[in-house]
């Protein structure tokens, strides 16, 4: 078994005001800041063989609070952890997607998992598309530290990803469950299965947190 300490990205201002972000690269805002801080102190007596991040400054940004306390170890970055590409969606508001593209919006609201969203000169990827980059990402990594502890920062796409494939849901079941912001979500990894430990730690950050979507 390989263990992993999955985490979302420290929160962003795009996050605050649900501006899409996929593949868009966002630093985290100062509330961020604070959770990747408070995380690394949370996290600075964990026993870590390996620290992983999507290559995306966000990502990027809170995993390497946590290696800031794990000096002997590397920070990989990996863009196969990024976020789903939402195509011309990204930068946009949720009620400006749907005016401006009321078709796609519905089915992607309707978790038609096949439905791509228009590419507007970004990468646009179907959740079948981004549920198996995920878990061929997650794999990957964990089988190049097999029967260790790895620590992977991604997004909250990546998470649900994992999520699904540990609880065995269906990938177009609707989203019933948080992903917060700088949360621990623990899982192992062993004969090709994920399963799920423990999800949605976050008593390392502060009340404020609730508010955090």
């Amino acid at each position: 078994m390989t263990r992993i300490l999955l985490i979302r990205h420290g929160e962003t201002a795009w996050n605050a005001v649900r501006r899409l972000q996929g593949h868009t690269d966002i630093p985290l805002s100062t509330t961020g800041e604070r959770q990747a801080e408070a995380l690394a102190r949370a996290l600075a007596s964990e026993p870590l063989d390996a620290i992983i991040s999507s290559d995306l400054e966000r990502a990027r940004q809170t995993a390497q609070a946590v290696a800031s306390r794990h000096p002997q170890l590397p920070l990989h970055t990996d863009p196969g952890l990024r976020e789903r590409g939402y195509g011309a969606f990204e930068g946009l508001l949720y009620t400006e997607i749907a005016q401006r593209y009321p078709v796609e919006f519905a089915e992607w609201q309707a978790r038609d998992v096949d439905a791509v969203m228009p590419s507007g000169g970004r990468v646009a990827e179907s959740f079948r598309q981004f549920y198996q980059r995920c878990q061929e990402g997650i794999a990957r990594w964990a089988a190049r530290y097999p029967q260790q502890t790895i620590l992977i920062v991604a997004h909250g796409g990546v998470l649900e990803c994992a999520y699904r494939a540990a609880r065995g849901l269906s990938i177009d079941g609707p989203r019933d469950f948080q992903v917060k912001n700088a949360s621990i979500n623990r899982f192992t990894f062993g004969n090709d299965v994920l399963a799920l430990e423990q999800w949605g730690e976050v008593g390392h950050l502060s009340a404020t947190m609730d508010d955090i979507i």
